[in-house]
């Protein structure tokens, strides 16, 4: 399921790239390697030739090759995924994703390796990030999935004096998508109304809720009166 989040004042995600070990070298020995490996927990290593990033070899790889022979013998079996400088963190961690990895290498725009992203210090940005970070009330609605808008959704909240941290589709299939919003201020009740005007359904419960409040007490008074 494709997600799609947006988060304000965030910190530069470049800020994690890090040089803590060396890119391998595609002359360094198959021994040498799988001894790296077995010393760290990476899943993949990026590996350069002549300083150029050519590919990612895996850890589940190297226990198969040849201890004699050396990295570059291997180069048809590497993995060529990377990230660049450019890109945001929810692109950086699509590449996590799509790759299972715990490290990505990172490019410039002219390609040349930088360093990599570790998976652990990306999910640290994520932490730190408002919508996790900033206390704020979640809101989850449902609209129809040509009519979604992420625009629409920010007009809403902040038509109402709401302040919006962060959204993200927490659900979707081919008719409708559900979407997780945060927001720190602003009247819930009136926000809640305005996505109701929009035609959201509100999947979420909330005591701020007049609609809710109003069906719930003709129930009980209708309730009341068929027990007369």
């Amino acid at each position: 399921m494709h997600q799609f989040f947006w988060i304000e004042n965030m910190t530069e995600i470049t800020n994690y790239i890090t040089n803590d070990f060396k890119a391998i070298d595609s002359q360094e020995s198959i021994v040498a390697v799988r001894n790296f490996f077995d010393e760290l927990t990476f899943s993949h290593f990026p590996v350069i030739e002549e300083e150029i990033y050519i590919g990612s070899i895996a850890s589940d790889d190297i226990d198969t090759f040849d201890i004699t022979k050396k990295v570059a013998d291997y180069r048809y079996s590497f993995e060529r995924f990377f990230a660049r400088t450019s890109m945001i963190w929810l692109d950086v961690l699509e590449v996590f994703a799509k790759n299972h990895t715990n490290l990505v290498p990172v490019l410039d725009e002219r390609n040349k390796y930088i360093g990599y992203y570790e998976i652990e210090d990306v999910m640290k940005f994520f932490h730190e990030t408002p919508f996790l970070k900033e206390p704020g009330r979640i809101i989850i609605v449902r609209k129809g999935i040509l009519d979604y808008s992420v625009s629409q959704i920010s007009q809403i909240v902040e038509s109402n004096n709401g302040k919006l941290l962060g959204l993200f589709v927490s659900d979707s299939d081919t008719e409708s998508i559900q979407v997780t919003i945060k927001i720190n201020i602003g009247a819930m009740n009136e926000i809640i109304q305005s996505f109701r005007r929009y035609n959201y359904e509100i999947i979420s419960e909330h005591p701020e809720d007049n609609y809710i409040n109003t069906l719930k007490e003709r129930s009980d008074y209708l309730d009341k009166y068929l027990n007369i």
